[in-house]
């Protein structure tokens, strides 16, 4: 499979975030916006499935504006985080098909305040760009500057030499959602030139 090959049309936003609602209010508020955004946009919203937190507010606003909703919920999370009515759902095996089904289903990811689950999920579609799987964009969108910690050690990890100084251009955050989109179809319209690496042939499948 090609995972090179990207398109400059956003269609399609995956949106990873917490099944909490955390206790800042502000981040269920930037939930909903988003959500109501995204069916403003007429675009499709592809999400963790669950009902709770963040999780449910991106759901439920983007549904109630009009946009198509995919929730991708593996079995054991179902009774757990619960889902919303009339939503569409895929239910997998695991959390690992999650991802994969996901990542297929999505033009972008934009990463909502949340937990250990939520950094797994953006830490995963990360190291993949890296590898040169695929040119979606990735971006950490936070109003309170939620992200901001994360984002000064994933610098930290870059000036040690861990990753590649190219990996800079990978991380797009933004503090609104007009500059997220705003970002992310640039991203999509520029995409990083990357130096050549074994993998560049392989697929995310591959990996998993």
């Amino acid at each position: 499979m090609d995972m090179m090959n990207s398109t400059t049309e956003l269609r399609s936003v995956a949106v990873f975030c917490g099944s909490s609602p955390g206790n800042i209010p502000d981040h269920v508020l930037l939930a909903r916006q988003l959500g109501a955004e995204i069916a403003r946009r007429q675009l499709r919203l592809i999400y963790g499935g669950g009902g709770l937190g963040l999780m449910g507010a991106v759901a439920r606003a983007a549904h109630q504006g009009g946009a198509t909703v995919i929730g991708v919920i593996p079995d054991m999370l179902r009774k757990a985080e619960g889902i919303v009515p009339d939503i569409e759902h895929v239910f997998v095996p695991d959390m690992h098909t999650r991802k994969i089904r996901m990542y297929k289903e999505s033009d972008a990811f934009i990463i909502l305040p949340g937990g250990i689950g939520t950094l797994e999920e953006a830490v995963e579609v990360l190291s993949w760009q890296q590898l040169n799987l695929h040119e979606k964009p990735i971006l950490f969108l936070s109003d309170t500057g939620y992200w901001d910690h994360l984002l000064a050690e994933f610098a930290r990890i870059i000036d040690t030499g861990f990753a590649r100084p190219s990996m800079r251009d990978d991380i797009l955050s933004a503090q609104s959602i007009d500059e997220a989109f705003s970002l992310i179809q640039d991203r999509l319209d520029n995409p990083v030139e990357r130096p050549p690496l074994v993998l560049r042939d392989a697929s995310v499948e591959s990996l998993i």
